[in-house]
């Protein structure tokens, strides 16, 4: 079962209405402007941790919060519908930590989790390399066990919080001529410093600063790895090697929970600058609200984004029930996202040419829109998955 605290509904609203408070007041003034300087929000980050933010999902009797995916979905589509790169520094944190949590063995949770429900130690999920990216089995980067370390080589791209960040949970070949190729991956628990010491770690640097189309403010880039050594009693996550392709698929899960709830965010926002817009601007004498196109764009506007919005509750109750979520995260995040784009794309037109202005949030909720497509998964592989699980809950 995934390990959440269910919390009352008045808490979860008291709880949501703190992160209300602090999207009007700390994030909607700087985002535009952080957005378009590609800048780390290192105060917004602050409050993050003050918030409890980056231990939203690691049980309490690690520091965490505990929440169920539900009330986390809703946090991720509200902060999302402001800015949502936000949303990424902590998800792939805990995206991290929720491999150590359901995976390790009682000494690397006693020991990782802490670290990380406190943020004193800031995560990411290092899968993706320049030549592998959804066919995960393809990964080159190799680690091999000297003694009681282990000892890694290669690089790693497209790693969210690799710059700003501490650690990663990095998926690994441990047997390269496994076959299957999934039986010989591993996933390790690296570090920039010593835990313990906090000495910088010898063979383990950032490669470039990937420039992003949106999604700007965070940081993604490059991990390379030269003769890292790391400690196999706290790097080697669960104690045996050959489960990293089952711990990545099982991260990615909340994964695409966190996707399709930016792309509610997204929906939701473009839909409300839309309705907003559309009673305000006028043209022949009416507001372009009365006019019979803007309102069928509308209309599919709305449906959408309520769709999406229901699918992701269902993921997410999914997910809390625990067991696999592949088809109901699938298609979450395949609708979801879709719904962005569609709706993100439909309210710059009706905004005309203030929608490609660079004053309005419309061309930001545009740029970033696309990224839900491509990440956790692309959505042309989500479509593979759903029909795969329908074929194989419904056998003939």
């Amino acid at each position: 079962m995934n390990a959440h605290t269910k919390i009352s509904e008045a808490d979860e609203r008291a709880f949501l209405d703190a992160i209300d408070k602090w999207i009007e007041k700390k994030v909607a003034p700087v985002a535009m402007q952080l957005e378009h300087a590609d800048e780390w929000p290192a105060d917004l980050v602050d409050d993050m941790i003050e918030l409890g933010l980056f231990g939203a999902l690691i049980e309490p009797k690690y520091g965490g919060l505990g929440l169920d995916a539900k009330t986390y979905s809703r946090i991720v589509a509200r902060i999302s519908e402001e800015w949502m790169s936000l949303t990424g520094v902590f998800n792939s944190h805990l995206m991290m930590a929720l491999i150590v949590q359901k995976f390790g063995t009682e000494k690397q949770k006693d020991f990782w989790l802490p670290r990380f429900a406190s943020a004193e130690l800031r995560g990411a999920l290092g899968l993706t390399e320049p030549d592998a990216g959804t066919d995960l089995q393809g990964i080159r980067t190799v680690a091999r066990r000297d003694g009681d370390h282990y000892v890694v080589n290669g690089t790693k791209s497209w790693i969210t919080n690799s710059i700003e960040g501490h650690a990663c949970a990095l998926l690994v070949k441990t047997d390269p001529d496994a076959v299957p190729r999934h039986r010989g991956m591993t996933m390790l628990i690296v570090t920039k410093n010593d835990p313990e010491t906090g000495k910088p770690m010898a063979g383990i640097r950032n490669g470039r600063k990937l420039g992003k189309l949106g999604y700007r403010g965070i940081d993604t880039g490059e991990y390379i790895f030269e003769d890292y050594r790391c400690r196999a009693d706290l790097c080697l996550v669960g104690g045996e090697e050959g489960q990293g392709f089952m711990m990545a698929t099982g991260g990615l899960e909340i994964g695409r929970v966190n996707v399709a709830a930016r792309g509610v965010g997204i929906a939701k926002r473009a839909l409300k600058e839309a309705v907003r817009y559309a009673q305000i601007r006028q043209t022949m004498g009416k507001p372009i609200a009365q006019h019979q196109a803007i309102q069928t764009k509308i209309g599919d506007m709305a449906a959408r984004s309520r769709a999406a919005e229901l699918l992701v509750e269902d993921a997410a109750a999914a997910y809390d029930r625990g067991g696999r979520v592949d088809l109901e995260a699938g298609m979450a995040k395949l609708f979801a996202s879709e719904a962005a784009l569609e709706n993100a794309t439909e309210a710059m037109r009706i905004h005309g040419a203030y929608g490609y202005s660079k004053d309005f949030i419309l061309e930001r909720l545009y740029r970033d829109a696309p990224l839900l497509c491509i990440g956790e998964g692309t959505n042309e592989m989500q479509r593979i998955i759903i029909a795969r699980q329908m074929v194989a809950r419904n056998p003939a």
